[in-house]
């Protein structure tokens, strides 16, 4: 009798009551299975690797558009350095062909300074019935006799005193006028020691 309990006790428990025998894995259906929630350390792990992936493009950008400014500060540095040394080029050339502006002071033979130009000028020596010569202008003098005068370029002084620097060699290329303003020579390009007025050599 009490076999036939235990027959019956055991037939109770059958297999669809039990579990899977030890050592088996059970599967999940995917259509009946719901997806458990992330737990907290999963979620905030997936807030720092989405704020990582922001920063990395933020980064990204940023060099980007540095990489672009660069660029373009380049090109704007080579492009004003090519009108600067235009620019540069163009006054140095002009300072090159510039003429030279020389004062030219009438002098007596001995190199004392006169008040009037025109001693050293040939048309008006002619005029007064001198000549040329050498460079000097022979002007006649009330008593008989000539009196010798020359240009003196690029000296100084007051009449009656000695010219002090410059030279009695006429500068090719250069402007020279008097210091009363006559244009003695006009120089600048192309110019080669051309005269107005026949004066002085």
């Amino acid at each position: 009798m009490s076999d036939e309990n235990n027959t019956a006790g055991g037939s109770q428990g059958g297999p669809e009551s039990q579990g899977p025998p030890p050592g088996q894995m059970r599967f999940q259906d995917p259509s009946s299975t719901e997806p458990r929630e992330p737990t907290l350390a999963e979620q905030r792990a997936r807030r720092q690797a989405a704020i990582a992936e922001q920063e990395r493009a933020a980064q990204a950008e940023q060099a980007r558009i540095a990489a672009e400014q660069k660029s373009d500060t380049r090109r704007k540095l080579f492009i004003g350095s090519g009108v600067g040394l235009g620019l540069v080029g163009l006054v140095a050339g002009w300072y090159l062909v510039k003429p030279e502006e020389v004062t030219a002071v009438c002098t007596e033979s001995d190199g004392t300074v006169v008040a009037d130009d025109n001693y050293c000028d040939e048309d008006y020596v002619e005029n007064q019935g001198g000549y040329t010569s050498g460079g000097f202008m022979f002007l006649p003098m009330p008593g008989g006799g000539y009196q010798q005068y020359r240009y003196n370029y690029g000296g100084s002084g007051t009449p009656g005193t000695q010219v002090q620097g410059g030279s009695y060699t006429k500068p090719d290329g250069a402007n020279i006028s008097t210091r009363s303003g006559k244009t003695v020579q006009r120089g600048g390009f192309g110019v080669s020691g051309g005269s107005f007025g026949k004066s002085g050599a």
